[in-house]
């Protein structure tokens, strides 16, 4: 474990095994840091949450996974509820001045690019990217495999593996996702036809349902699918028309 000088660690915050705090980053009491954790400066972890009617007599924290590093000037707030804690997920990377509201539930393999704004109670799938400036509304939900573009204004949930931009607009799937992850052909197909489906018109739950019934072959698809099942916020679609067999998805 590395401790850089004028960092400051309160009493009752926990660091695992080969965690590095560069100087002048702050680890407030209840966060808990995984194993290999590293925070840069100014960084703030575990900061009381900006909510009005916040208790900071209230007892709960921030949970950092192994691996994660933190840039400067980052914030993530600890959670409006007491026993509870925002989470980051294992291997994540968040580039400075990002911020992380109380009680988002970001996981494994998240990049956050400098600036980008996460309101509270946001949650993050796994191997989604958010580029820079990017700003997502209270409660949204982002599904795995995301990538979100730069400056986004994110207000309704976003789907599994979509590429989405501008304010709540989807220009088509994720593809570089697709090959960095090797995603089979087959997977792939189905995707397609899943997106075909689900954004032909319509309520995309029941739609989504009704693919479901129907029977889908790979773990990709029924991700996709699984997705529209919960949520309060609605979802983005397509700008345009569904994907064309040679549009947008490789």
């Amino acid at each position: 474990m590395s401790i850089h000088p004028t960092a400051i660690i309160e009493t009752g915050a926990q660091l695992g095994a080969g965690c590095e705090v560069h100087a002048h980053a702050i680890i407030k009491k209840h966060a808990v840091l995984g194993a290999g954790v590293v925070v840069h400066s100014f960084a703030v972890i575990g900061g009381d949450p900006q909510f009005l009617k916040f208790d900071p007599a209230t007892i709960s924290g921030v949970h950092l996974g192994a691996g994660t590093i933190v840039r400067e000037h980052v914030t993530i707030n600890r959670s409006i509820h007491a026993g509870q804690a925002t989470q980051i997920g294992a291997r994540s990377f968040l580039m400075a001045s990002a911020h992380v509201g109380h009680d988002c539930v970001v996981a494994d393999d998240v990049v956050l690019a400098n600036n980008v704004m996460l309101a509270g109670h946001v949650e993050i799938g796994g191997f989604t990217f958010v580029g820079g400036g990017a700003a997502i509304h209270q409660f949204v939900r982002i599904g795995e495999g995301v990538m979100v573009s730069g400056l986004t204004r994110l207000t309704r949930d976003v789907a599994p593996f979509l590429m989405v931009a501008e304010r709540d607009e989807v220009p088509g799937f994720n593809v570089v996702g697709f090959k960095r992850r090797g995603f089979s052909r087959e997977a792939i197909r189905e995707l397609k036809e899943c997106y075909r489906a689900v954004f032909a018109g319509g309520d995309p739950r029941r739609l989504a349902a009704a693919v479901l019934a129907a029977g889908v072959t790979s773990t990709e698809a029924r991700c996709f699918l699984d997705f529209f099942a919960a949520g309060k916020r609605g979802f983005v679609r397509p700008t345009g028309s569904p994907l064309s067999k040679d549009e947008h998805a490789g």
